[in-house]
């Protein structure tokens, strides 16, 4: 019996990380036409502006104060890096750049965007609620997307963050 109840258990919650996924791969699917569009407005409705700039700005910030980084230009990172950083994170939360994000996943200009369904296979469900953007089945998360009022949004890269460049 408890073998039983221990499998039903199992599958009611894959099932709800299913749906989850599904959910979010509709909104994951309009914030990529966003991007292939360059629609800003739809690319805002389906993005965390502030999560995503604090988050790109920490870690622009951080890696200013890195080890790698010569012992002067870090004194001089700490002092300017917090508002660069701030700046950086606006002009980086653009569709254009979030488009060399999409391009290394492999959605590429000309070519039909994934449905919704292939879309939820590279999704995986996070124990806080998020979800995530992976390149393979058991890679590491890349984009975080979290629920607000009923639409998942783009709240988290944790990609390369060289990989977030401005075309001038």
């Amino acid at each position: 019996m408890r073998i039983l109840l221990v499998i039903a258990l199992a599958m009611g919650l894959s099932a709800c990380a299913t749906a989850q996924r599904l959910d979010a791969a509709g909104d994951v699917h309009a914030l990529l036409v966003s991007i292939r569009d360059e629609d800003q407005a739809a690319f805002d409705a389906h993005v965390d502006r502030d999560a995503l700039k604090q988050e790109i700005s920490a870690r622009l910030t951080a890696e200013a104060r890195g080890p790698k980084v010569d012992k002067g230009w870090q004194s001089l990172g700490a002092i300017l890096a917090p508002a660069l950083a701030d700046i950086a994170g606006d002009a980086l939360v653009q569709p254009k750049v979030f488009r060399k994000v999409a391009e290394s996943y492999g959605y590429k200009t000309g070519q039909p965007l994934p449905n919704r369904v292939a879309i939820a296979g590279s999704l995986k469900a996070m124990d806080d609620g998020r979800v995530c953007a992976t390149k393979s089945k058991d890679g590491p998360c890349l984009l975080v997307f979290s629920q607000q009022n009923g639409v998942w949004k783009l709240s988290g890269f944790e990609g390369d963050i060289s990989s977030l460049r401005i075309k001038l």
